[in-house]
């Protein structure tokens, strides 16, 4: 069962690896992210941030959504964490069951707007977000469990 998607372009780090973790009863975090599988000091990294007792997993987005489609992680309370809005979207578009994606930091860039705490976009992905809020998917801004929740519908 998925429990939460994240975006986090920190991928996995004390915040998400215990406040979220321990918030949501996850027993599985999946990393899902086309370059940590084949960058070594990446993946070592969040190794090195995985909670005790929980399992990690590493895959690209492809193998997250076979993964995901294949039921083999029906079994687990799943936390998800993607590096962008765009990953989000793929799981999401490919694997209807997310309905919740919560934006926890996206890096400001050049052409991007900030629209909540360190939650910035382009305005290509303010389009992704759309369309994802039109599926049905419950889009929300928030970087630790106890904040408010800020729906995505409020700032866009």
């Amino acid at each position: 069962m998925i429990l939460l998607t994240r975006v986090d372009h920190r991928l996995l780090h004390g915040q998400v690896a215990f406040s979220w973790t321990q918030n949501l009863g996850a027993d599985c975090i999946l990393i899902a992210n086309d370059d940590v599988p084949q960058n070594d000091v990446r993946k070592t990294t969040i190794k090195l941030a995985k909670p005790q007792g929980v399992k990690l997993v590493i895959k690209n987005i492809e193998d997250s959504i076979a993964a995901l489609k294949s039921g083999v992680t029906d079994k687990y309370k799943l936390f998800i964490v993607v590096e962008s809005i765009e990953d989000a979207y793929k799981l999401a578009k490919a694997y209807p069951e997310i309905k919740e994606i919560n934006l926890g930091g996206t890096k400001a860039k050049e052409d991007t707007k900030n629209i909540g705490k360190a939650v910035n976009v382009t305005s290509e992905e303010e389009t992704l977000l759309k369309e994802l809020n039109e599926q049905g998917v419950k889009v929300e801004i928030r970087q630790v469990p106890s904040d408010k929740k800020v729906d995505i519908t409020e700032v866009l």
